[in-house]
């Protein structure tokens, strides 16, 4: 039964999260989209620390960390995005909602695997750009992105050494549109365009901690992910129309466009983190991330005064419990977590670098028996600029998870 309802659940998310919209950014035009954040609640919390390993939650950041798993884990999480888009004379507000991904982590001895479904892109964003002077009005739209089924697995080589590899299968599709209307003319022009993507990517990661005393304990994480490529299968359409009334598009002719099939490159990135604390009481930590420049090129999209340099991420974050057996107060039991985070995006655009800022918060609630927990998250951030007739984007996300465990595999005994 408890098989059965794990395949409907993740069938059902895999449907929700293809036809979701996940960002409305207008800088997700680019690449793949924007690279959506393949971590819990727990992680984002405290500025997207993937060097944090425990018995209870699932680590879907470092694979290695799976090898200290205690209790099989479900987690799913959820977020809702508040965006704030202005240039120098314009602002804009938008909001989505959308579930962030669906795991379940299994130990097994020394070895502990995990399987789920997280989005690795997002496309989503509606741009009108009018010029009155020439009488010419434009309208660029997108949506889509990418998602990841993965498989990954940890396993103990030591008490402190952890090693651990994943794969993961890439899929989904980006779709573009724009419309072009000219001013005294009765009829405009659309084009459509659509990339199919599919393929696998891989990571493999290391886990480490010991104690430096009685109450003080290392841990050091880190994870890479090597180059890989996605194969992409291109096709177009181009149609004179007429709008309607509430913007309805009514087609007057159609037209396809033979646009050869391509590939997308995922660069190769590699994490590196560390930090102290006293474990189930503290932890303060940083990492820094590096992902090689990406060659997004596609024949699908025209990609005009953009390039992709190589990223980095810097995060610095940790937690703080009271008094985790606490049995008298319960606010004593609760993880507060918070931290912040740098990005440097690698895209380009019109001699302006995207950078991102942002700055995190969040509560582990005890929820019942055999540790389940509800975690919670505040994030603010900030993307891009107002400088170059770009955009700077002010969001805020309310972010949610559930983190349910269970024992499986329990020894029987008779007498």
């Amino acid at each position: 039964m408890t098989k059965r309802l794990l395949v409907i659940v993740f069938i059902l998310f895999s449907v929700i999260t293809t036809a979701q919209e996940r960002t409305s950014s207008p800088y997700s035009f680019y690449g793949l989209g924007l690279n959506t954040f393949k971590g819990t609640v727990e992680n984002r919390s405290m500025g997207g620390l993937s060097i944090l390993s425990d018995s209870i939650h699932v680590n879907l950041q470092n694979p290695a960390a799976l090898g200290r798993l205690g209790l099989t884990t479900y987690t799913v999480g959820l977020s809702n995005t508040s965006v704030e888009m202005k240039t120098q004379d314009q602002s804009e507000s938008n909001n989505t909602t959308s579930l962030d991904y669906l795991a379940v982590g299994i130990p097994a001895g020394k070895l502990g695997f995990a399987f789920g479904l997280v989005p690795y892109s997002a496309v989503g964003y509606n741009i009108f750009d009018m010029d009155r002077e020439g009488g010419v009005a434009n309208r660029y739209s997108g949506k889509g992105g990418i998602n990841q089924v993965f498989l990954a697995a940890g396993y103990a080589i030591t008490p402190n050494i952890n090693l651990g590899a994943e794969a993961s299968y890439n899929f989904g599709n980006i779709q573009n549109k724009s419309i072009f209307i000219q001013e005294d003319v009765q009829l405009g022009s659309r084009e459509i365009n659509r990339s199919d993507l599919y393929g696998f990517t891989y990571k493999i990661g290391l886990d480490y901690e010991r104690m430096l005393s009685e109450k003080l304990q290392f841990k050091m994480g880190a994870h890479y992910t090597p180059e890989t490529t996605l194969e992409a299968e291109n096709m177009g359409e181009i149609a004179t129309l007429f709008l309607g009334a509430e913007g309805q598009e009514i087609t007057i002719d159609t037209r396809d466009i033979d646009i050869p099939d391509s590939d997308f490159v995922i660069p190769s990135s590699l994490g590196v983190g560390a930090g102290i604390g006293q474990p189930k009481k503290w932890f303060v930590g940083a990492e820094y991330v590096t992902t090689a420049a990406g060659d997004y090129s596609n024949r699908a999209f025209t990609i005009e005064g953009a390039s992709f340099e190589q990223a980095a991420k810097y995060k610095i974050g940790g937690y703080y419990i009271p008094n985790y057996n606490s049995l008298t107060n319960y606010f004593n039991r609760i993880v507060y977590r918070g931290g912040l985070r740098m990005e440097e995006t690698g895209l380009h655009l019109n001699g302006e670098s995207i950078n991102e800022f942002g700055i995190a918060f969040g509560l582990g609630l005890p929820a019942g028996r055999m540790l389940t927990n509800i975690n919670l998250g505040l994030e603010y951030g900030q993307r891009g600029t107002t400088s170059s007739g770009l955009i700077q984007e002010n969001y805020f996300n309310a972010m949610i998870s559930f983190s349910l465990n269970d024992k499986w595999f329990i020894k029987r005994r008779f007498e």
